[in-house]
């Protein structure tokens, strides 16, 4: 009796380690590379450095947990800098997923023609690295060389500031756009073949129009790909950093080494004072958890 209540517990044991037996890489490697770092910035976070008067000593690190934050708070750059990714995230965001739909249903019609070339050409944009399309555009957005504002002053006689005051961010803008909309595009594209061919002839049985059924059935069936898409744009939002850290060079100041929250941190960085720069992104990463999860909560109470 023993021996057959000492097999059954030794298959219970089994049948409990094996899943995290095949689990155990991947757990390793997320708390290295991801869990591990974030808890060390959150350490970091809580001290100071602390310099001597005349400054000829190597800073000290005193612990200090309420400090940073504090400054934080009361930064008005960095404060600048958060709105300043917010008002972006809120004009940006919506318009490059209705675009990336309205390209993705364009595309899926039945009456398309060379879908796998407008799918390839705009999905293209995206291949390209965010740092060298922001070099091109700096091209096309430069006071001298642009042929933007050539053709403009030639033709019309006026020229677009790209780079003034009220443009500034929407230049920017404009190059994450171009960047990105082919990528959601794609995942839009893909979850719109998952739809029933059957769900579809029945609504044009029913005398549907294309527009009516890419309203009503296509749109609300893509809902969960929208969703994927909208957290990816949120935190894509809170990172921007290589497109207005390009264009700095020649928007005249107008683009400052704070302009956005991780411009601030790594201006943090360059001072060599990284307790800050940890407390910087620590606010920055509860602010987009705070963010995708109120987004989360209000989608879900919508599909209810």
């Amino acid at each position: 009796m023993s021996a057959i209540t000492t097999g059954a517990t030794s298959a219970r044991t089994l049948r409990w380690r094996t899943p995290w037996l095949f689990l155990l890489p991947f757990l390793v490697l997320f708390v290295a590379i991801y869990v591990a770092p974030i808890l060390f910035a959150f350490t970091q976070s809580l001290f100071t450095l602390q310099r001597d008067g005349l400054g000829l000593t190597a800073p000290t690190l005193a612990f200090d947990p309420f400090a940073n934050y504090a400054r934080v708070f009361g930064d008005a750059e960095f404060q600048a800098s958060l709105g300043r990714v917010l008002l972006f995230g809120i004009v940006q965001v919506p318009i490059m997923l209705g675009l990336a739909l309205l390209i993705a249903l364009l595309i899926d019609s039945k009456s398309a023609r060379g879908r796998g070339f407008f799918r390839m050409a705009s999905f293209l944009p995206f291949a390209i690295p965010g740092v060298v399309a922001a070099v091109m555009w700096s091209f096309l957005y430069s006071p001298v060389t642009s042929p933007i504002n050539g053709f403009l002053e030639s033709a019309f006689g006026f020229s677009i500031p790209f780079f003034s005051d009220g443009l500034a961010l929407w230049s920017v803008a404009n190059v994450v756009t171009w960047v990105w909309t082919g990528y959601n595009m794609l995942i839009i594209y893909s979850a719109l073949q998952t739809i029933p061919a059957e769900t579809l002839e029945a609504a044009k049985i029913d005398g549907a129009s294309a527009t009516r059924i890419a309203w009503s059935i296509k749109i609300p069936m893509v809902r969960p790909a929208l969703i994927l898409t909208t957290v990816f744009s949120i935190i894509g939002s809170a990172q921007l950093f290589n497109e207005p850290t390009v264009l700095k060079s020649i928007s005249g100041g107008a683009i400052t080494s704070t302009y956005t929250p991780l411009m601030a941190a790594q201006s943090s960085v360059a001072a060599q004072n990284y307790p800050y720069a940890a407390a910087q992104s620590v606010v920055l990463a509860v602010l987009v958890g705070v963010a995708s999860f109120v987004f989360f909560k209000l989608t879900s109470r919508g599909e209810q």
